[in-house]
């Protein structure tokens, strides 16, 4: 619902944050359906499917990861772009454009599908049934062969130790030079002696940055678990508490993708307004049908 609703272009975004915000609800979808549906709801509650057969779990893992890295890459790479349109005005004209997003989504994706593909060669079948290899289990060089060990060292740095960082420095630039314009406009305004005169372009600037800061808070938050499992803040528990926690890692991990729309919700009104006439289409074209015979 969130795609349609942003690539219809009224949800009062400009075309460049719109391209930014499909694409992140894309690799959304795209994780909610690779990690979510296919992968834990059929290891819990299904056996024997298709997706068992070794091949098809190697896809499964490859399309996993590299939509999970593209959700977590195409929020830094929208977090820059805001960062550059409110920090950046001479730069603002030519890189916050249309094709520029479309070029940077590009990019982006095609390096992190690409860097997924060793995934494939991670694994091997779990046990042979029926002359078929079923499930994925991890070959013993992956732990072992020095390839492999700095393949997984890149990997864990590129998601999400360097995206983290990077989130946090261009909000905390954002924060310092909105509170710097802010002092000069009201100083200028003459607001400094407590008048309060409505300013078309702080209030502008306001929307863009509650849109930007909950989408990158709402990341920080809930990845914050899983990066502590990164930093071995775990290391010092019990199997059943380091399990337990890795758990609380990956679950918040996975919601992390399931939050953006109802951010989209509750900082965007003519994205509301949009979602409630979707809503109620379908509903208001059954009682036309009905009251046109």
């Amino acid at each position: 619902m969130a795609i349609v609703i942003l690539s219809r272009g009224n949800s009062g975004l400009s075309t460049c944050t719109t391209q930014y915000l499909v694409a992140m609800a894309t690799a959304d979808l795209l994780v909610i359906i690779t990690e979510v549906i296919t992968r834990r709801i059929n290891v819990s509650y299904f056996q024997l499917t298709f997706l068992w057969i070794t091949s098809v779990c190697k896809v499964q893992y490859v399309l996993n990861r590299a939509a999970l890295d593209c959700s977590v890459w195409f929020t830094v790479a929208f977090t820059f772009d805001r960062f550059v349109a409110i920090c950046w005005q001479k730069l603002k004209c030519k890189y916050c454009t249309k094709k520029t997003a479309e070029v940077v989504l590009a990019t982006t994706g095609s390096l992190l599908c690409l860097k997924s593909i060793p995934m494939y060669f991670r694994f091997e079948p779990a046990k042979i049934i029926d002359n078929v290899p079923m499930r994925c289990v991890n070959k013993p060089s992956y732990f072992t062969d020095p390839r492999w060990i700095g393949f997984r060292m890149f990997e864990k740095a590129l998601s999400p130790l360097i995206p983290f960082g990077l989130i946090l420095l261009f909000n905390a630039l954002t924060v310092r030079h909105i509170l710097v314009t802010s002092r000069v406009r009201k100083a200028l305004r003459g607001q400094s002696k407590g008048e309060n005169q409505s300013d078309p372009e702080m209030e502008s600037r306001r929307k863009s940055i509650v849109l930007l800061f909950s989408i990158s808070g709402s990341f920080i938050l809930l990845w914050s678990v899983y990066l502590l499992c990164f930093f071995g803040a775990a290391d010092g528990l019990d199997d059943d508490s380091y399990y337990t926690f890795g758990r609380i890692g990956n679950t918040l991990r996975n919601l992390s993708c399931c939050t953006n729309t109802f951010i989209y919700v509750v900082t965007q009104s003519q994205f509301r307004d949009q979602l409630k006439s979707a809503v109620k289409y379908p509903v208001t074209s059954i009682i036309n049908l009905i009251n046109k015979r």
